[in-house]
């Protein structure tokens, strides 16, 4: 048998390794979207920030308040994820649960928690799986929704008071869709939704996280989202009926969206779709606000604060 010419053997070669190279940035990028950075109480305290609830300021408006709370946790889908419930200063004011991003947890509701207390009668946040301290894998906003509606049925058991979904980034769309689910619709205790930053497509927010870390994204990604879908890793993730738009044209309730001007991660744009798409939907946009910060920054936090505030007030009573 003929040996093979030298060049075409280096052009196999050559086309082995790039072959082998695609492989391992598609499997690389399908561990780093489904296993995020994980945001825990040690994170925050290497940041000089709040690990928990009890380490919040006291409101300036209640100079003598001591934070209640109590931590526990529900099953879903073979899951024990945590949640904190956090006791808030208005009796008569709505349950909101708030919802993080991706590489996102609780802890990053607490600057939330401390600026909505004092018009909610209860703050619940909890961890969808795979971020801070519970167990599981991040599904991109598709398994999650299930998890999701878990919880809400199991508060909507123990508390008369109705329900205010609030989600950033990834827990924006989660928000988004649970209560545009058709369990959710039949459980008359969600009364709003507000969603900080959302966006349309799994891809988008993926795309800019990769771009702004300087990694590959072109066709890795799109081969990796395809393969998270058509695996059950993230079922649909790739697919029509992902789009938090169409989510939103279904909402039986009022939804607000608050966007940052300046967002690089999820653009403006789709937060301006969302809001349009809902029947009873409104945005707030603020000005010079990017995809972080808007609960920490001096110049957003008002803003952002008046937003909510002044939509809850606007909501019949319940």
């Amino acid at each position: 048998m003929p040996a093979l010419h030298p060049v075409i053997g280096l052009i196999a070669f050559a086309v082995v390794c790039l072959v082998l190279l695609f492989a391992g940035v598609t499997i690389a990028t399908i561990r780093m979207l489904t296993r995020p950075p994980r945001r825990t109480y040690a994170s925050a305290l290497a940041s000089g920030r709040p690990g928990d609830p009890s380490e919040l300021p006291v409101p300036s408006s209640h100079p003598h308040h001591t934070w209640s709370w109590k931590q526990w946790a529900f099953r879903t889908q073979g899951l024990e994820l945590p949640v904190w419930e956090v006791e808030g200063l208005d009796a008569t004011g709505p349950t909101i649960i708030l919802t993080h991003g991706w590489g996102d947890s609780r802890v990053g509701a607490l600057a939330r928690i401390s600026n909505f207390a004092p018009i909610a009668s209860r703050l619940i946040a909890w961890d969808m799986p795979g971020h801070g301290d519970a167990p599981g894998t991040c599904s991109l906003g598709t398994n999650e929704v299930e998890a999701f509606s878990s919880l809400i049925e199991q508060l909507a058991g123990s508390t008369r008071a109705p329900i205010v979904l609030y989600g950033w980034s990834l827990g924006a769309g989660v928000s988004i869709a649970t209560a545009a689910s058709p369990s959710a619709n039949a459980t008359s205790r969600i009364y709003a939704v507000i969603a900080e930053n959302p966006y349309r497509l799994a891809r988008t927010p993926a795309a800019n996280v990769l771009r702004l870390a300087r990694l590959p994204h072109a066709v890795a990604l799109d081969v990796s989202l395809w393969l998270l879908d058509r695996l059950g890793l993230a079922p649909g993730l790739t697919r029509r009926e992902f789009d938090r738009k169409d989510h939103a044209a279904r909402l039986a309730v009022p939804l607000l969206v608050i966007h940052g001007e300046d967002d690089n991660v999820c653009p403006i744009a789709d937060g301006k779709e969302i809001a349009a798409a809902a029947s009873k939907g409104s945005i707030s946009v603020i000005p010079g606000a990017g995809h972080h910060g808007l609960w920490t920054s001096s110049a957003s936090q008002p803003l952002a604060f008046e937003a909510v505030r002044a939509f809850l007030q606007t909501l019949p009573p319940r």
